[in-house]
C-alpha cells in the first residue's frame, strides 16, 4: 500500500473506470474527453512511481502484493503484486500512455471519447497482465487487451483496417487456448491457480514438454517469433499512430514477459531440452527478418519489421542460459544474457515508441507513408530531423542510446554459447544499419524532394515535448542502465536459478 492506496489495483483500476466515464461522459464534448484522459494517464502515471522509489531492490520476493478470494469454489483469488520484473514493464507502460494521449490530441476528430476510453482501458489492462500471480486473472486480462485494440484499428485504422483486425485476433486469440489448457492442467495437478505454486509444483518431462509448447504457440504469437509474425506488420501499417506505439513498445513485451514468468521457470526441463528451438527461431527472426526490413518501402512496415527482429534478441537472451552454463560451467554469462533480453524489452518501448511516433508526425503532414514520397525533410523540419535520426540511429543500436545496451549484452552472451550464435546475432548491427541509413538517407537528406516537403512545418510544441521526452528517455538509459540493472538483479537471479533447477 501506498498512501492508504492498494497501488497495484489503483494503477489497473484507475485508467479503467477512468475509460469508461470519458465513454460515458465525453460523447460530443471532445475537449473534456481529452483533458480527462490525459489527467487519468498522469496521474496513473505519477501513481506507478512509487513502485520504483519504494521497491527493495535487494530481495526477488514479490511486493505490493494484494491478494483476496474471488472465485472460492475454483481457488481462483485476485492475486497482485511485482518483482523486478515485471515492475519496469509497469513503469513502461503508465510513461508510455501519457505520450499516447498527447500523440492523439489533434490527429483524431471522430469520436475522440472513444478513442481516448479505449486506450485508457487498454492501460489498465496491461497493466493486470504485468501484475497478475494468479493464471485465470492473468489469462482474463491477456484475453481482455485484444477487445480495445480490435476496436482501435479496426474503427481508426487504415483501408485493410478489417482484415489486420481479423488477422490480429485470430492469431492472438487462438495461440492463448493452448496457454488456457496449461493452466487447467497445472490447476487439476496442483489444486491451484497460483503463478508462485505453478513455479514450484513437480512437473514429469512428458507433462513439462507439452505445457512449454502450449507456452510456446501464445507468447511466440504475441511477442511474435517467426514464423507467426506475419500479422505484426499488417496491424502496424492499419493501426492509428497511437496503436501502432502501445502495439510495439509494451504488447509485444507481453510475449517475453510471459517467457520469463512461465515458460522458464515452471518448465525448466522442457526449456533446456528445447532450447534450440528457440534459439534457432530466434536468430532467423534476428537476419533474415531484418533482411526483409531492408526491402520495405513503407516506413511503418519497415519499423514493423525491425521490430521482429530486435525481439528475436529477447528470446535469444532468454534461453541463451542452458548453452551456457553448460559451456562455461558459470551462471555469469547467462545472467548477462537474461539482463540484457530484460533490459532490451524496456529500451524498444522506447525507441520503437518513438519511431512510430515520428513516422505519424510524416504522416499527419503529408498523409503518406511510402519512403518514396519524401527526401529533404531535414531541410524544412530541422528539429524533427534531429529526433528522428536519433531516434533511428537508436534503433540501429547506436552506442550511448538504449538501442545499444541490450543488443551488446545479449551479443556477448551469445558469444559464450556458441561463436556461431555470438557472429549472427552481431550481424544485426549491420543490417540494421543498413536499413535504417537508407531510410533515413532517403527520407531526411538531400534535396527538397517535391512541392508537398517544401511546404512542411516543424514540430509544434506537443510534438517537440514528446521528441524531447523520449530523447531523453533513450539517451538516459543507453548512457547509464545501472539503476535498469540494480531493479532487475535479484529477480533475474532468481529466474536463473528456477531456470537451471530441474523438476524431475
Amino acid at each position: 500500500m501506498t498512501l492508504g492506496l492498494p497501488i497495484l489495483s489503483t494503477l489497473i483500476w484507475l485508467p479503467i473506470i477512468g475509460g469508461l466515464l470519458v465513454l460515458f461522459l465525453g460523447r460530443d464534448r471532445d475537449n473534456f474527453a481529452k483533458w480527462f484522459s490525459l489527467a487519468i494517464a498522469v496521474l496513473t502515471f505519477l501513481l506507478s512511481l512509487p513502485l520504483w522509489t519504494q521497491f527493495d531492490t535487494t530481495t526477488a520476493a514479490m511486493q505490493f502484493v494484494e491478494k483476496t478470494p474471488w472465485i472460492p469454489t475454483f481457488n481462483i483469488q485476485y492475486y497482485l503484486g511485482v518483482d523486478g520484473l515485471s515492475m519496469p514493464l509497469i513503469l513502461l507502460t503508465t510513461f508510455t500512455q501519457v505520450l499516447v494521449v498527447l500523440s492523439a490530441w489533434t490527429v483524431i476528430k471522430e469520436r475522440v471519447e472513444q478513442y481516448m476510453g479505449a486506450f485508457l482501458i487498454m492501460q489498465g489492462v496491461m497493466i493486470g497482465v504485468f501484475a497478475a500471480l494468479d493464471a485465470i486473472l492473468f489469462y482474463v486480462f491477456w484475453e481482455a487487451l485484444l477487445i480495445p485494440m480490435f476496436v482501435v484499428i479496426g474503427k481508426w485504422g487504415g483501408p485493410r483496417r478489417v482484415y489486420a483486425t481479423l488477422k490480429f485476433f485470430l492469431y492472438t486469440f487462438l495461440g492463448s487456448v493452448f496457454m488456457l489448457v496449461a493452466f487447467l492442467y497445472m490447476h487439476y495437478q496442483s489444486g491451484s491457480f497460483s503463478i508462485l505454486d505453478f513455479q514450484n509444483m513437480p512437473i514429469a518431462m512428458t507433462a513439462q514438454i507439452f505445457i512449454f509448447l502450449a507456452f510456446l504457440v501464445a507468447f511466440a504469437v504475441k511477442i511474435p517469433m517467426f514464423p507467426v509474425h506475419t500479422w505484426l506488420p499488417d496491424a502496424h501499417v492499419e493501426a492509428p499512430t497511437a496503436g501502432s506505439v502501445v502495439l510495439a513498445a509494451i504488447m509485444l513485451k507481453m510475449g517475453g514477459y510471459g517467457f520469463v514468468r512461465f515458460s522458464l521457470p515452471i518448465t525448466p526441463d522442457a526449456s533446456m531440452t528445447l532450447d534450440w528451438l528457440v534459439i534457432i527461431l530466434s536468430l532467423i527472426a534476428i537476419l533474415y527478418i531484418g533482411l526483409v526490413a531492408l526491402v520495405q518501402n513503407d516506413m511503418k512496415k519497415l519499423v514493423a519489421y525491425s521490430s521482429i527482429s530486435h525481439m528475436g534478441f529477447v528470446t535469444l537472451g532468454m534461453f541463451l542460459v542452458y548453452d551456457i552454463v553448460q559451456n562455461t560451467g558459470s551462471t555469469q554469462g547467462a545472467m548477462i544474457g537474461l539482463e540484457g533480453a530484460m533490459i532490451q524489452m524496456v529500451s524498444h518501448g522506447f525507441i520503437s515508441g518513438a519511431m512510430f511516433l515520428a513516422i505519424g508526425v510524416l504522416y499527419d503532414r503529408m498523409h503518406t507513408r511510402e519512403i518514396s514520397a519524401y527526401g529533404g525533410v531535414v531541410n524544412k523540419m530541422p528539429w524533427f530531423g534531429f529526433f528522428a535520426v536519433l531516434f533511428a540511429m537508436a534503433n540501429a543500436g547506436l552506442p550511448g542510446t538504449s538501442g545499444f545496451v541490450g543488443e551488446f549484452m545479449v551479443i556477448i552472451a551469445s558469444f559464450k554459447a556458441n561463436i556461431w550464435y555470438g557472429f549472427v546475432a552481431a550481424s544485426t548491427l549491420i543490417i540494421g544499419a543498413a536499413y535504417t541509413l537508407w531510410m533515413v538517407k532517403r527520407v531526411f537528406f538531400g534535396p527538397v524532394a517535391n512541392d508537398n516537403v517544401a511546404v512542411l512545418e516543424d514540430l509544434n510544441k506537443r510534438e517537440m515535448m514528446i521528441m524531447w521526452t523520449l530523447a531523453i528517455a533513450i539517451v538516459v538509459l543507453g548512457v547509464y542502465p545501472a539503476p535498469l540493472i540494480d531493479v532487475m538483479h535479484s529477480s533475474v537471479a532468481q529466474l536463473l536459478v528456477q531456470a537451471t533447477t530441474s523438476k524431475l
